[in-house]
């Protein structure tokens, strides 16, 4: 009897708590989900939101790919804290760093995944992960990279050419009502980038509150392309539930009155 999967499913998958090591000397904490049978087809590296503003290893897009991708898609997913970062997973060592000693960060998942043999690496970055993958991503070892939300904030034109000369794809998730950067304005960005996608999402917002199954279908279409999209809305087989009262700390009204720290960043209405 098929179940409807639910925010808070939990499909099989063979999931281990991992460690990075930076080269800066920091351990950070993390998971990798894998296909519960079989070997996986693509690899997605997950680099969270701001940490001072909720962002982590569970942020709610990121947390539905781990709990489903490896059982609909053969997708490996690795999730972890940056330095300085909490989670149910546990604090991964150091500060936060306003994107400077998160190269580090980035670098060990890279490493990690590499000599864990995992297949077709992809970045996935979600708002100050974007900016992470677009500064320090661009890894021979790296396949390409996804950007759900990119304000642009943390990055610069120097690192778009390094994407643009390096000919990987690079596909950017750009909400219709982003609060920083709208898909009018980061078409015209990511025109640095001529091999960039920029894919308009309608109706979604910078959270993707709503709109995490259409981010989960668009990632598969990318890294997974012999994978059927939409995905299952249902599930034939075990499945568990994970507690999302665990997280209810973490949303952004909590951080409403926290000034938001790096380079000055516009609204999507250029203030």
């Amino acid at each position: 009897m098929s179940t409807a999967i639910r925010a808070a499913s939990i499909l099989p998958a063979r999931r281990e708590e991992i460690e990075l090591q930076t080269a800066d000397g920091l351990t950070l904490v993390g998971e990798l989900a894998l296909p519960a049978d079989r070997d996986p087809v693509a690899t997605l590296i997950c680099l969270h939101p701001l940490p001072t503003h909720g962002g982590m290893m569970d942020s709610h897009v990121f947390r539905k790919a781990a709990w489903r991708l490896p059982a609909l898609a053969d997708v490996a997913v690795l999730r972890f804290n940056t330095r300085g970062t909490s989670s149910v997973r546990g604090t991964s060592e150091g500060v936060f760093d306003n994107a400077v000693g998160e190269r580090f960060d980035v670098a060990a998942a890279i490493e990690y995944a590499e000599f864990a043999e995992l297949p077709a690496l992809w970045l996935l970055g979600w708002s100050f992960g974007t900016d992470l993958a677009l500064r320090y991503g661009c890894d021979p070892a790296v396949t390409g990279a996804i950007l759900l939300s990119p304000p642009l904030r943390f990055s610069a034109e120097a690192d778009l050419a390094v994407w643009a000369g390096s000919g990987k794809p690079l596909t950017a998730l750009v909400p219709e009502f982003d609060d920083y950067l709208r898909p009018v304005e980061a078409r015209e960005r990511f025109a640095a980038v001529p091999q960039a996608e920029v894919v308009g999402v309608p109706g979604a917002k910078h959270l993707w509150v709503g709109d995490a199954e259409t981010v989960l279908d668009e990632i598969v279409r990318r890294v997974a392309p012999g994978v059927t999209v939409p995905l299952p809305s249902e599930w034939d087989g075990p499945m568990e539930y994970g507690d999302a009262s665990a997280y209810a700390d973490r949303t952004v009204a909590a951080f409403a009155d926290v000034p938001v720290t790096g380079p000055e960043q516009r609204d999507a209405t250029g203030r």
